[in-house]
């Protein structure tokens, strides 16, 4: 192969892709999309706030009412011994937003019914307040049943919530504070971006080679440059163009989160945030309530007021050298592989349609590694995760999600250069069946024909 062969399609691939509109638009739209991601949901919570509502309690009960406080968005009135229906018809005179009513306290389970009437339905917020605050009436007036002095107090302080503080120690013995749920967030995000970048781009190359077979340019290439000249060039030319791609979004998202913070008001937004995780918590329960365990989904802890500085310093202490090194070199290796893989599929079809049935193993990897990546936070060195970070078609991906925990030099250094031989061995069979593939018209390829492509000399 000559490398000045090579330098011109790559300089030839890649100047025609980032001057097409589609990727102007890719560009510039994706970090758009981030921020939102990023930001709209807490925009919109600290923009969205619910008037405060005028509550009528019909409380037979006698123990309720007494209990009860008024809030930001809730104010109680005693309206105990009045007819519901009637006051049903004369809410809007009244100035009434909700109805409630309280049941006579049961002996048996010394718990009340209640029930709730609003012109509209009741959101989810404010229906949690009122069952809330009815919720420690009842429990405080069931303490009282006890007779016993200060027990309210002797319960309180009896009350437990025991935190755990994790931390990390060196070969030196030194610790550091660490937060597990710092690394767990990073270990699916990079996971989850590596394998969005490698089908997307990959998917690229692929496309790429079949138009040019399709509208029959790939003739001409072929008569200037070897079949592997071109391919390889190609692969390369669109991994620039990845990075290229990938470096914008990362600039243009941190300054449009910047200036949106900045705007809108940091300490706001981390306000709405704190609310999105309690009102995370309350959805959990919830979930429980319905026979949803912990065991059908990834737990997430978020972190409460006394955590945040093990979340800040686990955050400073991370080796962000390695997540840099680890994810560029697990990109573009992975790249490399997979891109090969799609270059000779590519070659081997005249339409898109007929790809699907070559790619079925070339994907099947990917997403074991994606689900393999997706729990490895839960066990970052059990068999499965370790395996999956040392087989080359898999450990781009579930490396990745291994590194934040802690990664030895020798499983990196040995899963690097396991990676690198694999991609050799794979790039020049899918040379081959490149070399021989873009030149084949008029017939559908099957797997038999591939291994014979590949058998030639």
């Amino acid at each position: 192969m000559k490398l000045r062969n090579i330098k011109t399609i790559i300089s030839r691939e890649y100047m025609t892709r980032v001057k097409k509109k589609s990727f102007l638009l890719i560009t510039f739209l994706g970090p758009i999309f981030f921020a939102a991601v990023c930001l709209l949901p807490a925009i919109i919570m600290n923009m969205t706030s619910e008037d405060k509502k005028n509550i009528a309690l019909v409380d037979e009960s006698g123990v309720i009412m007494p209990r009860l406080q008024n809030t930001a968005l809730i104010d109680f009135n005693d309206y105990a011994g009045h007819n519901v229906d009637s006051l049903k018809t004369q809410m809007d005179a009244l100035d009434i937003d909700i109805i409630v009513t309280v049941s006579q306290m049961d002996s048996a389970t010394r718990s009340v019914n209640v029930a709730a009437y609003a012109a509209k339905p009741i959101s989810v917020d404010m229906k949690g307040e009122i069952a809330s605050q009815i919720d420690d009436a009842v429990e405080d007036y069931r303490l009282t049943l006890y007779e016993m002095e200060d027990l309210k107090q002797i319960m309180a302080e009896v009350e437990s919530h025991v935190v755990v503080e994790t931390l990390t120690v060196d070969a030196e013995g030194n610790e550091e504070v660490s937060s597990s749920e710092v690394y767990m967030i990073i270990s699916l995000v990079l996971a989850m971006v590596i394998y969005m970048f490698i089908i997307m781009f990959s998917g690229m190359v692929m496309q790429s080679v079949i138009e040019e077979k399709a509208s029959r340019v790939v003739e001409v290439l072929v008569s200037s440059v070897k079949a592997t000249e071109l391919m390889f060039g190609k692969i390369i030319g669109v991994a620039c163009v990845a990075i290229t791609q990938f470096f914008l979004w990362v600039v243009l998202t941190f300054g449009l989160v910047t200036v949106i913070s900045s705007v809108v008001g940091f300490d706001s937004l981390m306000g709405s945030a704190t609310m999105q995780a309690e009102q995370m918590t309350q959805m959990t329960q919830m979930t429980e309530g319905l026979g949803v365990t912990d065991q059908m989904m990834p737990a997430v802890t978020m972190p409460q007021d006394g955590e945040m500085g093990a979340v800040l310093t686990t955050l400073s202490s991370l080796n962000y050298g390695q997540l840099i090194f680890g994810f560029i070199i697990y990109f573009i290796l992975g790249y490399l592989l997979y891109a090969s893989f799609f270059a000779a599929i590519g070659s081997a079809v005249e339409n898109e349609a007929d790809t699907q049935q070559l790619q079925l193993p070339v994907t099947i990897p990917l997403m074991i590694a994606f689900f393999i990546a997706f729990y490895a936070f839960k066990a970052p060195d059990s068999p499965i995760v370790f395996w999956g970070s040392m087989i080359p078609f898999t450990s781009p991906i579930v490396m990745l999600a291994r590194i934040p925990f802690g990664v030895p030099t020798w499983e990196l250094a040995l899963s690097i250069g396991l990676l690198v031989v694999t991609f050799v061995a794979c790039g020049w069979a899918s040379a081959k069946i490149y070399k021989i593939g873009v030149l084949m018209f008029g017939k559908k390829t099957s797997f038999k024909d591939l291994w014979n492509w590949l058998k030639q000399k």
